[in-house]
């Protein structure tokens, strides 16, 4: 298989991971998105990190629906909270570009490890 045609199956891996991901625990496609975007497809942090924003879009609208539908959450509750997901949203995406790879690494690994502490205790 030629180099072209390998990477657009590893995207296609990596999507469908993280849409499973994403479907069964409601968030975490990112955390699959920028370590393998950034191992085998050997992007920068930056592009993983952007990358990873963008396809949290349509693979969260899809499992919002599936979500919404079985278990009808408090609108108001998804009101509020979206509002400050768009602002933290917001910030995060001006502040993206200005951390150094390694600072964003370490961000994330930081983020990652204390998600994982969390849901084992």
């Amino acid at each position: 298989m030629e180099e072209k045609g390998k990477k657009s199956l590893l995207r296609a891996v990596i999507g469908t991971g993280a849409g499973l991901l994403n479907g069964l625990f409601g968030s975490g496609g990112g955390a699959l998105v920028v370590p393998a975007s950034r191992r085998f497809l050997g992007v920068n942090a930056h592009e993983a990190h952007a990358s990873a924003i963008a396809v949290m879009l349509p693979m969260t609208a899809v499992s919002a629906v599936f979500y919404a539908v079985r278990t009808r959450p408090d609108i108001w509750q998804v009101l509020i909270v979206s509002v400050g997901g768009l602002a933290g949203g917001f910030l995060g995406a001006k502040l993206l570009p200005k951390l150094p790879p390694l600072a964003l690494r370490r961000i994330f690994g930081v983020f990652i490890i204390a998600a994982a502490i969390k849901m084992i205790l």
